[in-house]
């Protein structure tokens, strides 16, 4: 009650910049989508909202610029879009079926879980290349999932 309370007192007087420090830290997860989704909305009012959060999903879901820190040191600042440029592009994984999996020459190591295949691709080429080859040799590509850098991935390489 004590959050809920501070970021409605935040507001009494309709600032136009908010500084919060975790904001969700401690709610239900009710009223922390709610409070996101709020937080979201304020955008279209113009308010400036700097946000201090160790809730990664909640920074990219609400943020418009994020700035990456270590040890006090700003080491990247920008959009979402701009920061996976940054640190790495869009890459893919394939999931088939086959029914020898030893006919698959020339795409990466695959893995098989539940009966299905599975081969990364770091590229738009790479991801044609392993496509063509497994249907090729009598495969069927169940799915294609693209993945871009999470911000957790993107502070993970900051940190090495």
């Amino acid at each position: 009650m004590k959050r809920k309370v501070a970021i409605a007192r935040s507001l009494m007087h309709n600032p136009s910049v908010l500084i919060y420090d975790e904001p969700t830290s401690g709610l239900d997860p009710m009223t922390s989508r709610y409070i996101i989704g709020f937080l979201r909305d304020l955008r279209y009012e113009k308010k400036t909202i700097v946000l201090s959060a160790h809730n990664l999903f909640q920074v990219e879901t609400i943020c418009d610029k994020v700035m990456i820190l270590r040890r006090g040191k700003m080491v990247a600042m920008g959009t979402m879009n701009e920061l996976r440029e940054m640190f790495g592009s869009i890459s893919y994984t394939i999931t088939f079926t086959i029914d020898d999996i030893n006919t698959i020459k020339g795409c990466r190591e695959y893995t098989y879980e539940g009966g299905l295949y599975k081969i990364p691709a770091d590229s738009i080429e790479e991801l044609n290349t392993c496509t063509g080859i497994i249907a090729s040799k009598g495969g069927r590509v169940e799915r294609i999932e693209s993945h871009y850098p999470s911000l957790e991935e993107m502070l993970v390489k900051v940190g090495k």
